[in-house]
């Protein structure tokens, strides 16, 4: 006999996971208390690491577009393992360190409470990312090249 409520358990989960993945830096308008649980459980559970590695995921399948591929040199290695560490951290997560609050939050508000703590948990990985110098110059760096006077005129009252 097969164990048919794990099966769809787990296709359903892993669906979720699919959809999650695309969605990460969505959250939206308005989340419950059950979701704000869970957003909560899941920014304190993870580490500075946790969230560098979640950034590294999230740049690794952007380099999947076929319009940025060709300037990536991302192996199917690198995807590899950064896969497994994402699924071992959403397993964490979910399965361990915020089980109950997930589980409240799924079943009160619906599977978006997971995609709405997954994507604040993405917006804390770029904002680490962000806060470092370098980073941080280096979304300014098209400004050398920006028409100053057209800004100018468009923007400075005489």
């Amino acid at each position: 006999m097969t164990n048919t409520h794990g099966n769809n358990a787990m296709k359903k989960l892993t669906s979720f996971f699919a959809l999650t993945a695309a969605t990460i830096f969505v959250s939206p308008a308005m989340a419950g208390p059950a979701t704000n649980a869970l957003i909560n459980c899941v920014s304190d559970s993870t580490t500075g690491k946790d969230r560098k590695e979640l950034a590294k995921w999230v740049f690794v399948a952007m380099t999947a577009h076929p319009d940025i591929q060709p300037m990536s040199r991302v192996s199917e290695t690198n995807r590899d393992e950064l896969d497994k560490k994402l699924a071992k951290l959403a397993t964490t997560l979910l399965t361990e360190s915020c089980q109950m609050e997930a589980k409240l939050a799924t079943e009160q508000e619906g599977p978006t409470s997971i995609e709405a703590a997954f994507g604040v948990l993405g917006k804390l990985a770029m904002q680490e990312l962000m806060s470092n110098p370098s980073v941080s110059a280096s979304f300014t760096r098209y400004t050398k090249y920006l028409d100053r006077a057209k800004f100018d005129a468009a923007f400075v009252t005489k």
